[in-house]
C-alpha cells in the first residue's frame, strides 16, 4: 500500500501557476485549493508518495 506525506501551503493569487508548477517539479500533487484568510491568498493541499 502506498504511504503518503502531505503539505499545506499558502498560494498567492497573482503567481498561482508558477507556485503550483514549482511544487509539481518537487513531486507534489495538488489535492485541493481553498480560499485563504484574505482575497489575495489561497491555501493549497498537496500529497506525494513517501520515498
Amino acid at each position: 500500500m502506498t504511504k503518503w506525506e502531505y503539505l499545506t501551503a499558502p498560494v498567492l493569487v497573482h503567481a498561482t501557476k508558477q507556485i503550483l508548477d514549482n511544487f509539481g517539479q518537487d513531486g507534489w500533487e495538488l489535492v485541493q485549493i481553498v480560499p485563504g484568510p484574505n482575497p489575495e491568498n489561497l491555501v493549497a493541499y498537496f500529497k506525494r508518495p513517501v520515498a
